[in-house]
């Protein structure tokens, strides 16, 4: 079940979740994003800003993500500054495209990052997914660029 498993996804730059990717001037990958833990079953869900550095061969690096709250709870302000804040700390940038090893990371206790989803059955597919709030997902061709939402 191995065949179709991805080693590397492709991240196009564009105007929607893929706004903030590209290189640093070290010549870096990066991704900034907003996951989500929507509320579920009474739960509360939360917001996060997470920025995710990886090397030239697409190994995660760094990775920093930030709580901001559950939604309509919190400074929409105080997140937009936040958000910049990560954004300017990586200096000059090129947005492009970005190849990356799906990877995972734990912040508490929830599972973040680009997560390998294993087909169910035959009939199923190899997915990569970002987590959490599954906001964009990728299928092969893994080289592609796009994502689903």
């Amino acid at each position: 079940m191995e065949s179709g498993r991805p080693k590397k996804i492709a991240i196009d730059h564009d105007d929607y979740h893929a706004e903030h990717i590209g290189r640093t001037k070290d010549g870096s990958q990066f991704f900034l994003t907003t996951p989500f833990e929507p509320d579920v079953n009474g739960k509360d869900g939360c917001e996060y800003i997470a920025l995710f550095k990886f090397d030239n061969d697409g190994n995660l690096t760094e990775h920093k993500i930030d709580s901001v709250g559950p939604r309509g709870s919190y400074d929409e302000e105080d997140r937009r500054e936040k958000y910049l804040s990560r954004l300017n700390e990586l200096g000059e940038v090129e947005y492009c495209r970005i190849e990356v090893k799906p990877f995972s990371v734990k912040y508490n206790g929830v599972d973040f990052g680009l997560i390998i989803r294993e087909p169910e059955d035959e009939d199923d597919v190899w997915a990569v997914e970002l987590l959490p709030g599954n906001y964009m997902a990728f299928f092969e061709p893994w080289d592609s660029g796009e994502y689903d939402t």
